[in-house]
């Protein structure tokens, strides 16, 4: 198929309603939404983009204006998003005002122009997009909240078909999810892209990493015979490939049923094939593989971000590029992460741990840091940066990970931390007997008298086994000792309230630095001796008669368990409150929002205030 090139399409006399591909980047956003910025920025790299022009929010900002939809946007921002007839209400009376609202005479003008621009003078297919404002970003994917037109031809039909656009801005599962992703309602606009239409052969999806596993070495195509929208909109199980982006290999290929085929219509618009009986046929070659392969670098390098991208396949072999957008599910990697696929680095969660699965905050990171950093310093180990935290504390999404590929390429190592993830998080451990069978954490040598060296050293400058025999012979004293300390630490952090912002983060520091860490190290022996002595013991009373978990749950109901001593205190809570009838109907009947507002103010009954 013969694609006019961005050159043949230049700026016209509304430049501010209308645009080429050519004359669009990153930087004009607002203007044409992310869905064109992204289409602008490929077009100026010089990739295989099919040529369009981008109809701007200026345009839609006039139709809003003249529709008066300020009041009715209002009621929408202010609307409960939980009251789905009222959301469906608002939503609709925007949708109709806009498609009610006849068009101004300088946007028909200017599209009219820039279609006749793009094909020749003739009545060509072309694509019809909305490009929102807010979509395609970095943080959250807005991909089929606004409707997509294929195959329109003609000037009427893509007049029609923009106008339709912009009412889909409007429906109740776009503003639900821009409300969820804390957006301005008021703040939202829409652009539309008008794109030449690619009578594909073949066309799907790209992603240049795995979704699924994370793999940043892995691409991964979902592809079925005809136009793309039968695969983006989920309506078949498609051809699936995975391909090793290192070595070119394909590592995965699984055939689809691909029971449907999209392809257009003569005259315009697109219709649904049904395909009798499973096709055993893979719709793509090796070839065309890695030429998606290839295209997903280009695209993935220019970015410098793992991408979604929608491609299709003409009749001539030429593969296209029809949108590309961020993906945006994949879990960061930590910055010290490597890159190599041959190198395995292996993170431990903190954050799941302690059972804390939301982002830490930038001081309860520091915080973090400064204990890791204290531990390094009482073993006598170096340390560069006492507030940047040892190498192997790691950061990633405001989560903190320990860096524990060194350990588990020790034997002591491993069979230490499969040891203590058995007794503190058994599903990890599940982790921790397969991760040795990776060649990539095979064994390396070590000096094992040096370590001993470090180890009793370290354990004897922290009176472990006096505390451990303490724990033992005498668990009164130990935890009556142990209360000390709660209580010793609990005098320490405590300030004066006159006292500065500075100097509070001076004690704080000091507190985290050097006191908290032998206060600290001085209690681990007596859990310790719990783990050694309770988990055997249940295991021998209860034998066969309970699994794992049921053991677990038997453990944490012993005595002076913090975590389930403040189960049971908000469990005695909820007894309490369930009791009155008043405080029960509040409590089920007012949003969580409210509900925190109120105590904020002052204003919730007293049982509740307290």
């Amino acid at each position: 198929m013969h694609l006019p090139t961005q050159n043949q399409l230049s700026p016209t006399h509304s430049q501010s309603l209308v645009l080429p591909f050519s004359a669009i980047d990153c930087t004009m956003l607002n203007l044409v939404g992310g869905k064109a910025a992204n289409l602008g920025e490929l077009t100026q790299a010089k990739l295989p983009v099919p040529p369009g022009f981008c109809v701007t929010t200026s345009a839609y900002l006039l139709i809003a204006d003249q529709a008066n939809l300020t009041s009715l946007i209002k009621q929408v921002s202010h609307a409960d998003t939980g009251n789905g007839s009222s959301l469906a209400n608002n939503a609709s009376l925007i949708r109709a005002s806009i498609l009610a609202t006849d068009l101004p005479a300088a946007i028909a003008e200017a599209i009219t122009t820039a279609y006749h621009d793009l094909s020749g003078g003739e009545s060509v297919p072309v694509a019809v997009r909305s490009s929102a404002t807010a979509e395609d970003l970095p943080f959250a994917s807005f991909a089929g909240q606004q409707d997509t037109y294929l195959n329109i031809v003609g000037v009427a039909a893509v007049l029609d078909a923009v106008r339709r656009c912009w009412a889909s801005l409007w429906t109740e599962r776009a503003i639900s999810y821009r409300t969820s992703n804390e957006i301005d309602q008021s703040t939202v606009s829409l652009a539309v892209v008008i794109q030449r239409m690619v009578d594909a052969e073949v066309a799907g999806v790209l992603f240049t990493a795995n979704p699924l596993t994370g793999c940043r070495r892995q691409m991964v195509i979902d592809a079925n015979p005809g136009l793309g929208e039968a695969v983006v909109s989920g309506m078949v199980n498609p051809d699936h490939v995975v391909v090793d982006v290192d070595t070119g290999a394909i590592v995965e290929r699984r055939f689809g049923d691909k029971r449907i085929r999209v392809q257009s219509v003569e005259g315009g618009g697109t219709e649904h094939i049904s395909l009798s009986g499973q096709d055993e046929t893979f719709c793509l070659t090796d070839q065309q593989i890695h030429t998606l392969v290839e295209l997903g670098t280009q695209v993935e390098a220019y970015y410098g971000a793992a991408q979604d991208i929608e491609w299709a396949i003409d009749s001539a072999g030429q593969c296209w590029l029809v949108q590309a957008r961020p993906i945006t599910t994949l879990f960061p990697l930590p910055a010290e992460a490597a890159q190599a696929k041959d190198t395995l680095r292996v993170y431990l969660s903190v954050n799941v741990i302690q059972g804390v699965y939301r982002p830490l905050t930038p001081l309860g990171l520091a915080a973090f840091r400064l204990i890791a950093s204290s531990i390094v310093t009482f073993m006598g180990l170096p340390l560069r940066d006492r507030v940047a935290g040892p190498p192997f504390v790691i950061e990633a999404a405001q989560r903190l990970f320990f860096d524990i590929t060194t350990p588990l390429r020790n034997a002591w190592g491993r069979n230490l931390l499969g040891r203590v993830m058995s007794a503190g998080e058994a599903r990890s451990a599940r982790v921790f007997q397969e991760l040795p069978a990776d060649p990539r954490l095979a064994l390396v040598p070590f000096s094992r008298p040096a370590l001993i060296r470090r180890v009793v050293t370290f354990v004897w400058r922290a009176r472990m086994p006096h505390y451990a025999l303490q724990a033992l012979l005498r668990p009164v004293a130990a935890r009556a000792r142990v209360m000390a300390l709660r209580d010793q630490l609990s005098a320490q952090s405590k300030l004066v309230p006159s006292v500065s912002a500075e100097e509070r983060m001076t004690v704080i520091e000091q507190l985290l630095g050097s006191k908290l860490v032998p206060i600290f190290l001085s209690i681990v022996p007596v859990v310790l001796i719990n783990l050694a002595v309770m988990i055997p013991l249940t295991r021998k009373l209860l034998g066969n008669s309970a699994t794992e978990d049921e053991r677990q749950v038997v453990l944490r109901g012993l005595p002076y368990n913090p975590t389930t001593e403040m189960d049971l205190t908000l469990w005695h809570i909820a007894q309490r409150l369930s009791s009155d009838d008043a405080i029960a109907q509040l409590l089920s009947t007012t949003p969580s929002e409210q509900l925190a507002q109120r105590y904020r103010g002052g204003t919730l009954p007293g049982t509740l205030q307290r």
